[in-house]
């Protein structure tokens, strides 16, 4: 058996379903995957913009968004506005497949696992019946 290439049942030890669990490194960092998700709509984002869409550190939206870019992931470029230097990021079309191809690895995962029957915990269904 190949490593990543099939997940193991560990309740029942045997192997119930074939997945393929290579994932892009480069997008499953959380810090890049909402980079990048933050750029899917297409139009360029500011380096303040992203800093606060994301929440991440001058220093650490640096060197993240530079690491995406040496893949080919995104696009930064830097220009004058005014007196001011602006740095803005675009994801590119290679970005934009990758991440599709990472959500579509993410979608198989659920969907295998969810077509193999799982024993439900006891409780009800809906968690609005919880309270009544």
């Amino acid at each position: 058996m190949t490593p990543g290439l099939l997940k193991q049942d560990t309740l029942r030890n045997k192997v119930n379903f074939p997945v393929n669990l290579y994932f892009d490194e480069m997008i499953s960092a959380p810090c890049r995957l909402g980079i990048l998700a933050t750029l899917v709509p297409g139009e360029p984002i500011s380096f303040t913009a992203m800093k606060a869409a994301t929440s991440l550190s001058d220093g650490n939206l640096h060197v993240q968004t530079r690491k995406l870019a040496e893949v080919g992931y995104i696009d930064i470029s830097k220009g004058k506005k005014g007196r001011r230097s602006v740095t803005e990021f675009r994801i590119t079309e290679l970005g934009l497949e990758r991440l599709r191809l990472y959500v579509m690895k993410l979608q198989q995962v659920l969907d295998a696992a969810t077509a193999t029957e799982r024993p439900r915990r006891g409780g009800p269904a809906d968690d609005s019946a919880v309270w009544a």
